[in-house]
């Protein structure tokens, strides 16, 4: 009776094992190898670069990776570029959300150690990166109300470099010419649901916001966006504000970043999920997906199941020198 019993539910055991396979293999796969979060994506010359954070148990990571890619479908590592344990004297754990900004021929890179935000230099996208000031450019206390992690530079069209940052309070400085100094007090702009990861842009004379919602352990966690109409917000938040979520076996979508093909309208978005199989909040890794507007300047809602390029594309590969040149 019970070898009857098992032997009727093996068609159902069976059929359910190929929808699984068939919908892992229809999800698109990671970009990045090994375990990575928090990416950041720029364009430099002809060549686009990612820098994430390289996840660890409990995020107890201590250093930071680069990787390459002239069409933004093969990736290659570049190596590490900074190691807190050893290129820090301030602090020697919790390496998180790095980004990287060109400036007068030199590269900025902003980090988070030890839940402060540093600043390193070096002479390419592809490092080693040197700490700029021997301490961190923003530590929480003082004027800083908000926990300083998630740095996000960014260099409006009239040369003014912001670097924004934050959890749970948005907060952006100016920087002078030098990037590695403030200008000024911080100024905050609350903005509800915002948890960490502020991402800016601007398109067509709007400023973006983008951000993510929940906790990074969560499947919910998603990107939401607003506009505004200065750097300094306020921001203003539309009825469909979320943009990427989880959908299918990919969960806890978020803590992205946005590139546009130079001399296109054309963006897309790097972001994290929770690995497939058996991903977590400390167990990541970091995909690719278009990103598009309406024809009012919304944007449309990010599909994470779709593929990013028809089969046989070149991807979206750079001429050399057609890139955004360096600001000065």
């Amino acid at each position: 009776m019970k070898s009857r019993f098992f032997t009727s539910l093996l068609p159902a055991v069976i059929a359910c094992a190929t929808a699984v396979a068939a919908e892992l293999a229809a999800t698109p796969k990671p970009i990045l190898d090994g375990f990575t979060a928090d990416p950041a994506i720029r364009v430099f010359g002809d060549t686009y670069y990612i820098y994430p954070t390289s996840d660890k148990p409990n995020w107890q990571t201590t250093d930071f990776s680069v990787w390459s890619s002239k069409d933004l479908i093969t990736w290659k590592k570049e190596g590490m570029i900074l190691d807190v344990t050893k290129d820090l004297s301030w602090a020697n754990i919790e390496a998180w959300a790095p980004d990287t900004i060109a400036r007068n021929g030199k590269y900025y890179f902003y980090f988070c150690a030890k839940g402060k935000v540093g600043v390193g230099v070096g002479d390419k996208p592809t490092g080693p990166f040197r700490d700029a000031l021997g301490r961190p450019l923003v530590a929480k206390g003082g004027n800083v109300k908000t926990n300083p992690i998630d740095p996000y530079p960014f260099i409006d069209d009239d040369g003014q470099a912001y670097l924004y940052l934050g959890n749970n309070l948005p907060t952006v400085f100016r920087l002078k010419p030098d990037m590695i100094t403030l200008d000024g007090d911080p100024v905050t702009f609350p903005i509800k649901g915002f948890r960490e990861g502020i991402v800016v842009f601007k398109r067509k004379g709007l400023y973006y916001f983008m951000w993510s919602v929940d906790d990074a352990r969560s499947d919910n966690y998603r990107v939401a966006y607003g506009t505004a109409k200065t750097p300094f917000g306020p921001v203003e938040i539309p009825a469909n504000s979320i943009v990427l979520k989880k959908s299918g076996l990919v969960k806890g979508t978020g803590h992205h970043s946005v590139v546009n093909i130079p001399g296109t309208d054309r963006w897309y978005v790097v972001y994290h999920r929770h690995a497939i199989p058996d991903g977590s909040g400390f167990k990541r890794e970091t995909c690719l997906a278009r990103m598009e507007f309406n024809p009012d300047g919304s944007i449309k809602e990010i599909d994470p199941l779709a593929p990013v390029f028809p089969a046989g594309s070149a991807g979206e590969p750079l001429v050399k020198g057609k890139g955004r040149p360096d600001p000065k």
